[in-house]
């Protein structure tokens, strides 16, 4: 089972990146991004339930990210707009085979897979 993450880069504040997270292996019932900046602790940023498609959002991206599947090619994108400095991190996809509960899906121990991570980094 492995989860890859890709499209991180670097782009000025106010630009748009899309990240991707490809899973191999097996199906996962959800699937998040999180992330982790520099000399902070890992933080969630979105969810998505594959059944019903139900979708969560940290506070801080909130009308700037959206989270979305592609059921054909097994994907989870995070579309990233308005990026600001303060999303400069690593981030992180997790799946997990069973879905969280709604309380739990920004808990990071719901998710039993990792991928490595992908750099985003904004300069202002």
């Amino acid at each position: 089972v492995q989860l890859q993450a890709s499209g991180g880069g670097m782009v000025q504040a106010g630009g748009s990146l899309r990240l991707s997270c490809a899973a191999s292996g097996r199906s996962f019932a959800g699937t998040a991004w999180f992330r982790r900046a520099p000399g902070k602790e890992r933080e969630f940023v979105a969810a998505l339930r594959w059944r019903g498609a139900s979708v969560y959002y940290a506070d801080s991206v909130k009308g700037r990210f959206t989270i979305s599947r592609d059921n054909a090619k097994n994907t989870v994108d995070l579309q990233m707009n308005s990026l600001k400095p303060e999303d400069t991190a690593v981030y992180y996809c997790a799946g997990s085979p069973t879905a969280p509960i709604t309380s739990a899906v920004r808990d990071p121990q719901q998710y039993e897979y990792w991928g490595a991570g992908t750099l985003v980094t904004v300069s202002s």
